[in-house]
């Protein structure tokens, strides 16, 4: 056999790698052995490799290959992510091609056009892994949705409910107006974004005079429940105890004292919308104000928008500065420069909205978790990631668990009227029954009676069971596998998700195993091209990973991004 001039790595690799699949050496089974165990930090189901991916399961390859030559019964557990707001908007996007509407057809209907999209496209990711060189044991590939995985998250909220942590009101939330959900701080993006700044003349009752207030979003004025000035501003003493006119509106509302407004800042007075501005709806609360919603869930402005209703928002805001200025109640716009919350999914400019949400409770829930940080029980690598997660921990908020997504865990919650607190939390409708019956003091109750909740839960309410629910830990708390491979060894993966899937893992492993959920966790770099931005499809800036193994062969494109990765370095 004559040996080839150059080294062909795909005649190689793909060679070796389909004899140790054949061969399962990549396969682990209890045994007398020591477990070395990692779980992979779940992909979107419908992903594909990137730059990142390939740095983070590069050097979880390393360390399992590594304990596996070190005598340890090495397990590397590959699987997806259902990625609720992801997929279902690709979904919505494919559908909406073909001239159709998620509620034209149903939840029924669109869950299977869902599930078509999924296996089409989910295993596309894992088989580049594949190609990548990941030696996961393959037969334990998990997916978030597959049954065992979705009992456990079920079973996890009914069990946190009847704790007592779960809970259900009205709050103000982050609206995504295209996906047509909520979604949480985490996923909001701040961008820096050129606006105006109105100046708005409200006519103070009974008087011919004018005050001025200033806003970016003058379409609110439909939402204003009344005028604020800081107690201690000399200019407004003649205000205090009198009502302003809402402009274009013609509703009168009360001049407010609050110290909350600065008196340096702006005009020094505030308008105050409750039901559309975080900061405004803590004033609302405290000063019993009317919390008036002015839109529909894709962001236009509903009958209470007057003759604006129906209109986008921002062509509103377009049509409202020409009835100001027709009107003149309008003093001046300013080029204004703000930095404006969007959604990481859709790009969206978020919308804060009261809803009415799922939220558990975190502030008890978080203490080991934090503690077991701080004292080094859990090791981060590199440590510098013990600040960003303590501040994180101590400043934790109740946790808002539910999307308006039909693509997910649907809510465990059973419905059989229409008041806020008309339903029950059970696994089932069977189960949900004679809860119902017991709560209402009606017997006559039928299963018809009652209708699940619509909302699906979080994404990370899945991904933060992950290294319990891989073994199946929740359903069955004492199996042979959860015993042997949990507590997990060691986790890689990035600092952006330190927050949505880091802690809330420790948090879950608390709570469900009573102890860590893994001892080590490597948070990798951001891969950054040249000008320091992230790379990213969307940006164009990101080369593809399978075509530098094409060119290069996995080894060395391994070993070059290997070579360019320090521990937490972007």
């Amino acid at each position: 056999m004559e040996i080839a001039s150059k080294y062909t790595p795909t005649e190689v690799e793909g060679k070796w790698y389909e004899y140790w699949m054949e061969k399962k050496y990549f396969k682990s089974t209890p045994d007398e052995r020591k477990a070395y165990t990692i779980v992979i930090p779940p992909p979107n189901v419908t992903g594909v490799l990137h730059m990142g991916h390939m740095l983070n399961n590069t050097i979880q390859d390393v360390l399992i290959r590594r304990a596996r030559m070190r005598g340890f019964n090495a397990c590397w557990v590959p699987g997806t992510d259902h990625a609720s707001i992801a997929t279902e908007a690709k979904v919505v996007a494919k559908l909406k091609e073909e001239g159709v509407s998620k509620f034209d057809i149903g939840r029924e209907e669109f869950l299977n056009h869902a599930w078509d999209w999924t296996h089409k496209h989910g295993g596309i990711i894992l088989d580049q892994l594949k190609k990548l060189g990941a030696s996961c044991d393959w037969d334990r590939t998990k997916f978030t949705m597959d049954p065992d995985l979705s009992e456990s998250v079920q079973r996890v909220f009914v069990d946190l409910y009847n704790k007592g942590l779960i809970y259900r009101g009205y709050r103000m939330v982050n609206w995504d107006p295209e996906a047509k959900t909520n979604i949480s701080d985490e996923e909001v993006i701040h961008v820096d974004k050129n606006g105006k700044l109105y100046h708005l003349k409200y006519q103070v009752d009974g008087t011919d005079q004018y005050i001025v207030v200033a806003t970016t979003r003058p379409e609110t004025i439909f939402g204003d429940s009344a005028v604020c000035i800081n107690p201690n501003d000399e200019r407004y003493e003649w205000l205090k105890g009198k009502q302003v006119i809402v402009p274009i509106v013609g509703r009168k509302v009360n001049i407010i004292e609050d110290e909350y407004v600065d008196i340096e800042f702006g005009t020094g007075c505030l308008k105050v919308t409750p039901a559309h501005d975080v900061n405004d709806y803590e004033l609302g609360k405290k000063h019993n104000l009317d919390f008036i919603d002015i839109f529909t869930d894709d962001a236009k402005l509903n009958d209470l928008g007057l003759n604006y209703a129906g209109l986008d928002r921002f062509k509103a805001r377009k049509e409202i500065e020409k009835e100001l200025e027709e009107k003149d109640l309008l003093e001046k716009v300013e080029n204004y420069n703000n930095k404006v919350g969007t959604s990481e999914r859709t790009g969206a400019v978020i919308e804060p909205k009261i809803s009415n949400q799922w939220f558990l409770k975190m502030t008890d829930l978080a203490k080991p978790a934090l503690d077991n940080v701080m004292n080094d029980t859990i090791k981060f690598h590199p440590a510098k990631f013990k600040n960003t997660y303590r501040n994180w921990m101590e400043n934790v908020t109740d946790w808002n668990i539910s999307r308006q997504l039909w693509w997910g865990h649907q809510i465990p919650a059973f419905f059989y009227g229409d008041g806020n607190e008309d339903f029950v939390v059970a696994l089932t409708k069977e189960e949900a029954l004679p809860l119902a019956q017991e709560k209402t003091g009606n017997v006559a109750l039928t299963i018809e009676d009652l209708r699940q909740d619509e909302d699906a839960l979080d994404t990370w309410f899945s991904s933060w069971l992950w290294p319990i629910s891989v073994f199946n830990g929740i359903n069955e708390p004492e199996n042979e596998e959860i015993n042997y491979y949990y507590p997990t060894q060691d986790l890689v993966t990035g600092p952006d998700i330190i927050f949505f899937w880091v802690a809330r893992m420790i948090v879950a492993g608390y709570e469900y195993r009573n102890e860590l959920p893994f001892e080590n966790v490597y948070f990798t770099g951001i891969v950054r091209d040249k000008q320091g931005r992230k790379m990213s499809k969307s940006l164009g800036n990101s080369p593809d990973p399978i075509e530098l193994m094409n060119e290069y062969g996995a080894d060395a494109t391994r070993m070059g991004m290997l070579l360019t990765a320090p521990a937490g370095n972007d």
